[in-house]
């Protein structure tokens, strides 16, 4: 469930009424999702996609966001492109909530990752990651190392209950990470969160990236390192070699990687899978029962880091 804001009839009248798109045919929410509310929204001129801005985003964030992908869209990569207002304006507010109007993109997400999909996923990211080297705006990762620290002692008293010794293990790969974690790789945009259900395919052709509510400025090679994580693992939980060659060699086509990057590679994925575990876990503990999120499993990220944490160089991920 991913509509947590209900949209009346009257109120999308006079959202609309501020738009050249035509009047609505029909309105539907969309189930998938789980931090804004997303409705499917077809016009007299088209099919769009509606978002209200719900809590888990800062509004102060969302003119990155979508300037972002204003820009992302003007140098080919095919993502949402928010639809300007008559006033030039992409950021307005519907039924109390910060909303916005963006493009809707033809294809689905695999709901089964194979090796087909791997490479493409490589190749986007690095034209991702070159397309946003003029983007003027910046945004901090709230979320990379320094942030990992503050989750965790936020869930330390209920990691035992998931998984006996848990918690010592996770302070144990803070202490590591922290000082590890490298300060000097090229760096710029990243997606931050490029997950299958982030990327449409249509006919086995990726057709567009989305869901860029959590982009940010930080290494390239963190974001290579959190697809190694999101694409190449298997439901079993293993590490797939194959995939991550493909996703590796199309994104070094495009974007090579520095002698540094590489050699942070794995340390970086160790702190991508820690990353997600952490935010998993958080959730994990404090998320009412009866909420309308379905919470996901921590564990799933621990077997990924300790795969991570035994891996020496990039012959451990296919090249």
């Amino acid at each position: 469930m991913a509509v947590y804001t209900e949209v009346g009839d009257a109120e999308l009248e006079v959202f609309l009424a501020e738009y050249d798109i035509g009047e609505a045919d029909a309105f539907k929410g969309i189930a998938e999702g789980v931090e804004n509310s997303n409705y499917l929204l077809t016009t007299t001129r088209g099919q769009y996609i509606v978002t209200l801005y719900e809590k888990r985003v800062d509004p102060d964030d969302l003119p990155f966001f979508l300037a972002l992908m204003d820009h992302l869209s003007q140098r080919g990569i095919n993502c949402p492109q928010p639809i300007h207002g008559r006033d030039g304006q992409a950021l307005r507010r519907l039924a109390g909530k910060p909303a916005a109007i963006t493009s809707f993109l033809h294809g689905m997400w695999p709901r089964r990752i194979a090796v087909k999909h791997c490479g493409p996923v490589g190749a986007a990211l690095a034209g991702l990651h070159l397309a946003g080297q003029d983007f003027k705006m910046t945004r901090p990762n709230a979320l990379s190392v320094a942030g990992w620290r503050p989750l965790f002692e936020a869930s330390r008293s209920g990691a035992d209950e998931l998984g006996h010794g848990l918690a010592r293990e996770l302070e144990a790969e803070l202490d590591v990470l922290e000082a590890e974690w490298p300060k000097v790789l090229p760096s710029g945009v990243i997606h931050a969160d490029l997950f299958n259900d982030n990327v449409f395919f249509l006919h086995d052709r990726l057709s567009g990236l989305i869901d860029f509510y959590f982009a940010c400025n930080d290494a390239f090679a963190y974001d290579v390192a959190i697809c190694l994580n999101a694409w190449c693992f298997e439901p079993d939980r293993a590490f797939n070699a194959t995939k991550a060659r493909a996703l590796l060699q199309a994104y070094e086509k495009t974007r090579p990687l520095e002698p540094a990057e590489r050699k942070a590679l794995p340390l970086l994925a160790r702190g991508a899978a820690l990353r997600f575990l952490l935010t998993r876990l958080y959730d994990w503990i404090h998320t009412p029962a009866n909420a309308l999120v379905k919470r996901k499993d921590p564990l799933e990220y621990l077997a990924y880091l300790r795969f991570h944490r035994s891996a020496t160089s990039l012959a451990d991920y296919g090249l």
